[in-house]
């Protein structure tokens, strides 16, 4: 897959594991890597910079007598999710014409 086009989808696919519930790193990579291969080095600077904007907040639990950093979705990354979709209509009509398929039916 494109890199671009992967970095871009990546952003969502984290967001919807949160979107889902509260997570930490590790656990997010397993639940990404379900639908799309991603390793740590790629994951977090996707949360810093979901963090940056607003999509996240986090905090912190403590597991095993340390400290474990929880990601949690916000109200605006819940509304970057849906912009994202409700935009999904307009990717496949340029997914159909790349692939040749009447974007007029």
């Amino acid at each position: 897959m494109d890199i671009q086009l992967k970095k871009g989808l990546l952003e969502f696919c984290v967001l919807s594991v949160l979107n889902r519930s509260d997570s930490y790193g590790y656990q997010i990579i397993k639940d990404v890597s379900s639908c799309i291969e991603i390793s740590e080095s790629t994951l977090y600077p996707i949360l810093k910079r979901l963090e940056a904007n607003e999509y996240l907040t986090t905090y912190s639990v403590e597991h095993n007598s340390r400290l474990r950093k929880y990601y949690k979705i916000t109200e605006k990354g819940q509304l970057h999710i849906n912009e994202f979709l409700g935009d999904w209509d307009n990717v496949m009509k340029v997914y159909n014409f790349i692939k040749g398929d009447d974007v007029n039916e």
